[in-house]
């Protein structure tokens, strides 16, 4: 019968498996949402391609992202890039599991980390201690990794003794520094960031800032919407350009943000020109009407 290892060697326990590494795979997905009421279709209009109408002209849904696909792996920065309207934020809603899409797979390896809506699973009547455990939890940490961070998290919220008191005592600031604290306390397998994050009074702001940047950089995958062009830059490597709820381009972020940036110009100068042309006719039409 055997008493153990022979002398001089030893027994090795079996290692724990890796987890496996970060992936976010989208093919093909879309998302409607249904309107109900009684908004009817205008003949003389032409009409949007989002929109979906019934067999009487009524409208009974507008299509809010369609036929999105993209792969990302370890180390990739995708930065979501359009304008207002274009299905950015309803993406990241996908992406966050706030929202299933309607067509299409989502298939994400990792745990996600949503800074959408950091306000999410906060108790006012509750206490700042139970509130950190609240959100936590919401973001699918166990107990145990909520307790390993519980000190870091009250140590740089700087609330003290306030974390023992209901979370409707705090100031907006206050609640602000706490659930900044919650949110970024915990490395991040793949980062969901609509803008960019900070909290708090100037000397607090600093501080977030910094811790902003270090949360970010150990992101596994990073997926941030953003209208600001040194943000995008600075933060990612891949551009993945919406247009009326489809992906118009994708490919790296420099050559994106330029044409899309060109776009926007362009649109710009056929409206200042409208405008232009709008003031320049309008003595002659008053002219016109006075006679």
């Amino acid at each position: 019968m055997s008493r153990g290892p022979a002398p001089g060697n030893y027994w090795s326990l079996p290692s724990l498996p890796a987890r496996p590494q970060p992936t976010v795979v989208a093919e093909n997905i879309g998302v409607t949402f249904p309107v109900n009421g009684s908004i009817s279709k205008d003949i003389n209009q032409p009409s949007a391609t989002r929109m979906l109408w019934d067999e009487k002209g009524r409208l009974r849904g507008v299509r809010a992202i369609s036929g999105v696909s993209f792969e990302l792996k370890k180390g990739d920065r995708l930065a979501i890039i359009g304008e207002n309207g274009s299905g950015k934020t309803t993406l990241l809603q996908v992406l966050a599991g706030i929202l299933s899409p309607e067509t299409g797979k989502l298939k994400v390896q990792g745990r996600i980390t949503s800074l959408i809506n950091i306000n999410l699973g906060i108790q006012a009547e509750a206490s700042g201690h139970r509130n950190i455990t609240l959100r936590a939890l919401a973001a699918g940490y166990t107990h145990r990794e909520i307790e390993e961070k519980r000190r870091e998290i009250a140590e740089f919220s700087e609330l003290g003794e306030f974390l023992h008191m209901p979370m409707d005592t705090y100031s907006a600031g206050m609640c602000m520094r706490l659930t900044f604290s919650i949110a970024t306390a915990f490395e991040p397998e793949v980062l969901i960031l609509d803008e960019w994050l900070s909290a708090g009074d100037a000397a607090f702001r600093e501080k977030a800032t910094r811790r902003m940047n270090e949360f970010v950089e150990k992101a596994g995958i990073l997926v941030l919407a953003s209208h600001s062009r040194e943000l995008i830059l600075d933060n990612c490597d891949i551009g993945l350009w919406m247009e009326e709820g489809r992906v118009k381009a994708i490919g790296p972020v420099l050559e994106i943000m330029n044409a899309y940036e060109a776009v926007q110009s362009q649109k710009s100068g056929e409206q200042a020109a409208a405008v232009a042309a709008a003031a320049a006719s309008g003595p002659e039409l008053r002219l016109a009407t006075s006679r």
